[in-house]
């Protein structure tokens, strides 16, 4: 597959730091918008939607700033149901069940979203509207959004040729290279050690960390490397592997020469291993990476009595430090460049896009409700419509650029700029946030404008986008592309079957070899034909057919 790079931010709710989005202003009576309008024109009737949102209780749709120029740039009233985030995916699974569903689903792809073959199993049932004739009828940004951008295209369009729903498109720069290793660089100094650059580099600093008291309290008590088991780059097997052999952190595949194979059992991936247990066996990984989550990871970033943690596995710093003002430690940690070992110094990269989809139209909606929500939908991928839904109202939430302001990408052109509110404040309830669809583009990222000190809260995407610029293109020439395949529908469940089989063999076996369970020298053959007694040959058939099929689309 090409090499394709992304920037900008990603957010993530409570576990994630929220991270970002010039055109018209906040105004009910603006009209116009980029590239085609969202109004129906001379009608007067007013079309009401029903739509079913996630909430996290800060926003009151029925009341909310954009919901009322929503309303009113598309004609239409948005009749809502609002489902807490606990239990969100239950909820939908249950409202399609009882056929008392609505018109249109509106989701937060972190909260819930449709699977790809939740879209093919309802999009066959005729539950699910295909999206095709409404886009290129009444849709011209959303149409742009996929003609410009191939991976999301991809993603969105069925086996059968249908769009029967769509995701949203964000160009997260530095969620595209997820797994980043962060260095307590102030220890570096302290102990006279140069950041490292090879894997052999890496273990001495972790050595040091441990043994050279960096922290001053004359304990034993510092962590040298920590990380945790959720899915945003803070494992801590994949940054290590990836000097020996590539490692995707999701289902270990690789391409070379459009050929789809697996890493797990290559003599690399051994010596990946091996070198982690070497690690491990020192006491440099603190065991709690393989079992705890990110809360308990915080606390050893965080601990108020000293400062424990050397180097944090994670997408940015935020997830195991306090990054807020007046933060304590969160300054003291830089990114590294990926480590050089005896056969790569590879980067993980992902399209940072989860294929499935948020906006869904239903059988419920009439014609007359579909082409509305299309348009409503079109809206909403015109700048003006993510500036406003996104963060809500022109000079109280976000401002214009002025003269000197600095985008994230300081060659981009300057779009917007968010204004922090008071601590303590209420929220302003002015933007829907992520339930109104991200059409965020690169260059919509990279005009983002952020203070140029990157350790200010206010400068922390600058910090994330600088950090990023060290894993950029430093992936293979050719990368599985998860993001954007589809799997033939009469070989999906048993894909996913093998699939999570696999999956879960390996993550398990990594453990148990880098924990010591078991041994790299006796048990290796047998770990191996365990993978092939789990029928991968045939699982390797079914991606390379995924694979071939998507080659041939582009």
């Amino acid at each position: 597959m090409k090499k394709r790079v992304y920037r900008g931010w990603f957010s993530l709710i409570a576990l994630v730091l929220v991270l970002a989005g010039c055109s018209g202003g906040a105004s009910p009576n603006d009209s116009g918008a980029e590239g085609g309008s969202a109004s129906t024109g001379g009608e007067t009737e007013t079309v009401p939607i029903s739509v079913f949102v996630n909430t996290d209780g800060n926003i009151d749709y029925k009341t909310n700033l954009f919901t009322k120029v929503l309303e009113k740039k598309a004609n239409v009233k948005l009749q809502f149901t609002e489902v807490p985030y606990d239990g969100a995916a239950e909820k939908r699974q249950i409202s399609l069940a009882s056929g008392d569903y609505p018109d249109l689903y509106m989701l937060i792809p972190w909260v819930d979203k449709f699977s790809q073959s939740d879209l093919v199993k309802f999009g066959q049932q005729g539950v699910i509207l295909p999206l095709n004739d409404l886009i290129d009828q009444y849709a011209p940004n959303i149409k742009k959004a996929l003609d410009d951008h191939p991976d999301y295209k991809a993603m969105s369009i069925a086996p059968d040729g249908n769009i029967y729903g769509l995701t949203m498109l964000n160009e997260c720069f530095h969620c595209s290279y997820p797994n980043k290793m962060w260095v307590n660089t102030s220890w570096l100094k302290k102990l006279n050690l140069e950041v490292p650059k090879t894997t052999e580099d890496f273990k001495k600093v972790l050595e040091a960390f441990k043994t050279k008291d960096p922290n001053g309290n004359g304990k034993a008590d510092e962590v040298p490397l920590s990380g945790s088991i959720e899915n945003f780059g803070v494992h801590i097997l994949p940054f290590l592997m990836n000097g020996f052999i590539y490692d995707d952190d999701k289902y270990y595949l690789t391409v070379n020469g459009d050929k789809v194979d697996i890493a797990a059992n290559k003599p690399e991936w051994k010596e990946g291993l091996a070198y982690a247990r070497s690690l491990y066996a020192e006491g440099l990984i603190d065991p709690g990476a393989f079992t705890q989550n990110a809360d308990a990871f915080k606390l050893i970033g965080n601990n108020t009595a000293t400062e424990l943690l050397g180097a944090g596995a994670s997408m940015h710093p935020a997830i195991f430090t306090d990054t807020g003002e007046g933060n304590k430690y969160s300054s003291h940690y830089d990114a590294i460049p990926p480590l050089q070992g005896p056969h790569a110094a590879y980067a993980t990269f992902n399209y940072p896009v989860d294929p499935g989809a948020t906006f869904v139209l239903t059988n419920k909606a009439s014609k007359e409700v579909q082409i509305a929500a299309i348009k409503m939908l079109d809206y909403i991928y015109t700048e003006e419509g993510q500036l406003l839904g996104n963060y809500g109202e022109e000079g109280k939430d976000w401002v214009k650029p002025k003269d000197g302001d600095v985008p994230l990408n300081e060659k981009a052109k300057p779009i917007f700029k968010t204004l922090e509110q008071p601590a303590g404040s209420e929220p302003r309830n002015s933007a829907w946030g992520a339930t109104a669809q991200y059409n965020h583009t690169r260059e919509f990222r990279d005009g983002w404008i952020q203070e140029t000190d990157i350790y200010k809260n206010s400068g922390y995407e600058r910090r994330l986008q600088e950090a990023t610029y060290l894993y950029e293109n430093k992936q293979p020439k050719e990368v599985y592309p998860n993001w954007s395949v589809w799997i033939d529908p009469a070989a999906a469940d048993e894909q996913s079957m093998l699939q999570q089989n696999i999956k879960d063999y390996v993550d398990q076996n990594a453990l148990q070899f880098v924990t010591g369970a078991k041994n790299l020298d006796k048990d290796w053959d047998a770990y191996v034909k365990g993978l092939d007694a789990l029928n991968l040959k045939r699982y390797l058939e079914i991606m390379q057919q995924a694979y071939d099929t998507t080659k041939k689309a582009e």
